[in-house]
């Protein structure tokens, strides 16, 4: 996880580049959300996390930006099973503008109390309590407007 750099860009007026202290330095949030599978199965989760609105503000999107791109880590050195071509890594998910900017959304960095696992997605994932869990993309290195 060390060094880890999350790049913001896209359709945005200010590129950022935050290191894992970056995101460790800021306002941390507690949160309470039911976690909801496909497969019918929910639990309770307290996130420890950051409001997804406020990074993504950061970069100050343009108008022409209608979709926020989420992507996963890719290293088969670290995640062998990555090499296996049945499934296109990186993994990619997306959301409309205005659900990323939900004050409900945030990029976790833990979970009951403490620092993300790697198979809970660290060192970020995303939490939209809305969505059902996949949509929670675990280990964000790139979030792209477009």
């Amino acid at each position: 996880l060390d060094p880890y750099t999350l790049f913001i860009d896209g359709l945005v007026k200010r590129p950022l580049v935050l290191g894992l202290e970056d995101l460790q330095a800021m306002q941390l949030e507690e949160r309470v959300y039911r976690f909801r599978c496909v497969e019918a199965w929910a639990m309770t989760v307290p996130w420890v996390g950051i409001p997804l609105a406020s990074i993504l503000a950061r970069a100050e999107p343009t108008k022409r930006a209608k979709y926020v791109a989420f992507e996963s880590f890719l290293d088969v050195a670290q995640a062998p099973r990555q090499a296996n071509l049945s499934f296109p890594w990186p993994y990619r998910e997306g959301l409309l503008i205005e659900e990323a900017m939900n004050p409900l959304a945030i990029l976790a960095v833990g979970l009951y109390g403490k620092t993300l696992l790697n198979q809970n997605g660290a060192p970020i994932r995303l939490v939209v309590p809305w969505k059902y869990g996949f949509k929670s993309i675990k280990s964000i290195v790139k979030i792209e407007f477009v």
